[in-house]
C-alpha cells in the first residue's frame, strides 16, 4: 500500500507541474507576440525626400546590449526560461 501510494503522490505532482510548465510557458508566448506586434509600428506615410545626406547612423551596439540587458533581466525575475533567454538572445545577435 505505501508503495503505491507514492507512486500516485509522483504522478500526482508530476502532473500539476506539466500542468503549471504549460500554461506558462502559452503565457510567454503570448506576451512575446504581444511584444512582437507592438515592437514594430507600420510606416503610414512616405518621409519627404531628403535635400542633404542623414547623419551616419550609430553602430546599433548599444541597443543590441540594452535589449539583452533586459532578456537577461526577464529571465532572472523567471519570466523566461534558460531556453527561452537563448532563443531569443541568438535572434538578437543573428545567430
Amino acid at each position: 500500500m505505501g508503495l503505491l501510494r507514492g507512486v500516485a503522490r509522483t504522478a500526482v505532482v508530476a502532473g500539476t507541474a506539466t500542468a503549471v510548465s504549460n500554461r506558462v510557458s502559452r503565457r510567454q508566448a503570448g506576451r512575446w507576440a504581444a511584444q512582437e506586434q507592438y515592437a514594430e509600428p507600420q510606416q503610414q506615410y512616405a518621409p519627404p525626400p531628403q535635400q542633404y545626406a542623414p547623419p551616419p547612423a550609430a553602430a546599433g551596439g548599444d541597443d543590441v546590449i540594452a535589449q539583452l540587458e533586459k532578456l537577461g533581466r526577464l529571465r532572472d525575475s523567471g519570466v523566461l526560461t534558460d531556453e527561452e533567454f537563448a532563443a531569443q538572445k541568438a535572434k538578437l545577435l543573428g545567430s
